[in-house]
């Protein structure tokens, strides 16, 4: 079991505290999911928050296309895919909803230079792939560390610092290193998100909300939600947060998120 010296367990959350939390914000790669799938424990632990009435938004860097047949299945208000870029949901009909932060026009131009910028990659560094969800993408790119294939720390860094020299935002994931165009990320997704679906203003009622997640590209979130969690394996990342989860769970991925969950509700029906 990993050591967590600057957070403490989930356990030692307040009851008070969880019981004034009226919804979640979730990444999803190896916090919602375990090995690329999502288990029977996260998905009930998605239905019971359901049930209670509490919303939850995954935001995420995986593609819009990818997020499609996840929006329509699982038991979320919606999917921000693309690190907040695409917004997919369930209407009252059924059918696949979808929005963009960005304007067509934009997205459009900035689709020239984020390939360019990708295969100067490839290029550069052959030891480099694009991640096996690329063809899904509208708003980024991204190159596969951790998935499909292996990179090391420095050919991680190399990557991000080609992203920026090509003049894109970069961040990495638990298993992608994502590059785009634009001011967007995890946190201006979440606001965009909780406004455009339920009419709120996330800063505002930010004490009500709690943030779940693992890796460096939950990093804002974690700094910005004074109520977040790392599912343990988090632990990976740990040395290389600029800002840590203030709990941490016992468990790893889905079976962690499982935990989250179950202390929220736990905290509302009481002992």
């Amino acid at each position: 079991m990993p050591h967590f010296p600057l957070s403490p367990s989930l356990a030692d959350w307040p009851q008070a505290e969880r019981a004034g939390i009226h919804g979640v914000l979730t990444d999803i790669d190896d916090t919602l999911t375990t090995e690329g799938a999502i288990t029977p424990d996260a998905l009930a632990a998605l239905h019971h928050l359901r049930a209670a009435g509490l919303p939850v938004f995954a935001i995420t860097g995986r593609p819009a296309g990818w997020s499609e047949a996840f929006a329509l299945a699982w038991p979320v208000n919606a999917i921000v895919a693309e690190n907040g870029a695409v917004a997919l949901w369930r209407g009252a009909d059924g059918q696949l909803c979808k929005a963009w932060l960005q304007d067509e026009a934009t997205r459009r131009a900035n689709a020239a230079q984020l390939q360019a910028v990708a295969q100067h990659i490839l290029s550069a560094l052959p030891q480099t792939r694009l991640s096996q969800d690329s063809p899904g993408r509208e708003t980024d790119i991204a190159i596969d560390h951790s998935e499909f294939a292996q990179l090391d720390d420095a050919s991680i860094a190399q990557v991000v610092r080609l992203m920026h020299d090509g003049g894109l935002n970069a961040t990495v994931s638990s298993i992608h290193i994502n590059g785009w165009i634009g001011g967007h990320d995890k946190l201006a997704g979440a606001r965009w998100i909780v406004r455009e679906r339920l009419g709120r203003d996330l800063d505002a009622e930010l004490q009500r909300w709690v943030y779940v997640g693992d890796s460096t590209n939950d990093a804002t979130m974690f700094g910005h939600c004074p109520h977040s969690v790392g599912v343990a394996n988090v632990a990976r990342f740990w040395d290389r947060l600029a800002h840590r989860p203030r709990y941490v769970t016992p468990h790893s991925r889905g079976a962690g998120f499982a935990e989250l969950a179950q202390a929220l509700l736990s905290a509302k029906t009481g002992p």
